[in-house]
């Protein structure tokens, strides 16, 4: 079984700066492609961002494209999630998730096998 651990959530102003992590609790989790989302109150679960297996290809979704960037360090099992330049809109509980090994990476909840329990971040105005 593949746990997900994340880390690194809180309380920030607008225009700051977190850095989440996600500790993947599995040998082989290098395999995995993953991604980060995030769902605020009473919307639906949104696509932040994705890496593939290796870490050569990510890809954003717009609204974060240029302030957030995620990479892996294979050898720790961890994912990061840097985040700058935060908005009240980021506010929301932001969750790390691990796809089963694909060619491709998705920005779908539906093609990942795998989630953490979920981080807050609350950016103040």
């Amino acid at each position: 079984q593949v746990q997900l651990v994340e880390s690194g959530g809180g309380l920030v102003q607008t225009g700051g700066s977190l850095r989440l992590s996600c500790t993947v609790t599995k040998r082989a989790s290098a395999i995995y492609n993953m991604g980060w989302f995030r769902q605020a109150p009473g919307k639906e679960r949104e696509f932040l961002a994705a890496i593939n297996w290796i870490g050569s290809t990510t890809t954003y979704t717009d609204s974060v494209k240029g302030r957030f960037t995620t990479s892996r360090d294979n050898a720790k099992n961890t994912l990061i999630l840097q985040m700058n330049s935060l908005k009240p809109e980021d506010t929301a509980v932001y969750f790390c998730a691990a796809a089963l090994p694909s060619p491709y990476t998705s920005d779908s909840p539906d093609k990942y096998n795998y989630w953490g329990q979920g981080t807050q971040v609350t950016v103040s105005s």
